[in-house]
């Protein structure tokens, strides 16, 4: 175990105690004893590179190499490792069951999955009062939020810089957040601060997503009291600085984590068809008086969606960025489908293969 303690000197000494505060618990306890191994510890993955990742464990940090290829671990998964000695890393055995994560289809053209963050609790959708509001960016934050399983919050920031915007952006996203808690704050002038401790309280885990520049690393730091994580002003065309190259798990003064992300420019929905059904909430409830069952919401006869986009219930930014985001999942959908596919010819090729060489031998 490393010496290296993140803990401050009035932590419990209690190892389970000093585990609650970074959101380990009875059920946790339960599922790291199906998995124990004489010498074995739980902890917690707050960074991972390249085959490496580090780990908050009761007494420290631990570097754990990947005791399998098959092992694919995000920030913020509970692990099963074994002990770290002065001549070698810890190996990490296990991954705990994960609650919740965050995920997005990644970058680029392969469809593949790639999860952000794991065992979150609360996403604080990141976004800045500044030329860069955008709504529908919003409205697209808010489904991935839903499909991860985590409580989605709002945090509206830089509010010291435009006062005379905040109360009116505030109203345009309670149009779209359904119950999801807003909050406008300013990290230079502590505004509202206050009121983002609830979601870290008890050992809860904060995941930020938001674009570059939107304020999440002044945001962090306001949090931990120090400056922990490196900022930089947004550019002169109003788009940020890159300041966070990695994922990290932060555990916050007093108990709860941070996970910070890089900024995200290209954000892919991955089978978030019920998330988008709760992020579009108001849609899902009209299209149940279309007079179709399989309305497309774009020339039917008897559309309630379209009715209500001319009566002006409803935006029709809105229903174009519904109608946006359910195209691109439709097109994931379809990239899946495709390598399935692939992936299943390549299987029977190969039976096939080995069963005339077996064939020829006999």
């Amino acid at each position: 175990m490393s010496s290296d303690s993140w803990w401050p000197a009035d932590t419990p000494a209690d190892p389970e105690a000093r585990l609650a505060l970074i959101g380990w618990d009875a059920d946790w306890a339960a599922e790291f004893a199906k998995h124990a191994a004489s010498g074995t510890g739980p902890g917690r993955v707050g960074r991972v590179d390249r085959g490496v990742c580090t780990l908050f464990a009761a007494d420290g940090t631990v570097r754990a190499q990947l005791g399998s290829r098959n092992l694919d671990p995000a920030v913020g998964d509970w692990a099963v490792h074994s002990p770290q000695t002065a001549q070698s890393n810890a190996i990490l055995t296990t991954i705990l069951p994960r609650r919740t994560q965050f995920a997005r289809h990644a970058a680029g053209e392969q469809t593949l999955e790639q999860v952000v963050a794991a065992n979150v609790d609360n996403v604080f959708l990141v976004t800045a009062l500044d030329q860069r509001w955008s709504l529908r960016r919003l409205e697209r934050y808010l489904t991935l939020a839903w499909q991860s399983g985590a409580r989605p919050v709002i945090v509206l920031t830089k509010a010291d810089l435009a006062e005379d915007r905040a109360q009116s952006a505030i109203e345009e996203a309670e149009t779209i957040a359904f119950g999801a808690p807003i909050h406008a704050v300013s990290a230079v002038t502590g505004e509202g601060l206050n009121a983002l401790d609830r979601y870290h309280a008890g050992g809860q885990t904060v995941a930020l997503i938001g674009l570059s520049g939107a304020g999440k690393s002044t945001l962090i730091n306001r949090m931990l009291g120090e400056e922990r994580m490196r900022t930089a002003a947004v550019r002169d065309d109003g788009k940020g600085r890159h300041t966070t190259s990695h994922r990290e798990l932060v555990p916050l003064p007093g108990g709860g984590v941070l996970i910070d992300t890089p900024g995200m420019r290209s954000v892919g929905l991955w089978e978030a068809e019920e998330a988008l059904e709760q992020a579009f909430a108001d849609i899902q409830d009209l299209q149940s008086g279309c007079r179709f069952s399989d309305c497309t919401h774009q020339h039917e006869p008897g559309c309630a969606v379209i009715a209500a986009v001319e009566q002006g219930t409803l935006s029709a930014e809105r229903l174009e960025s519904y109608d946006r985001l359910q195209r691109e999942l439709r097109h994931q959908e379809l990239k899946v489908d495709a390598r399935a596919r692939a992936e299943e010819r390549r299987r029977w090729r190969t039976i096939n293969r080995a069963m005339r060489n077996t064939t020829r031998e006999s």
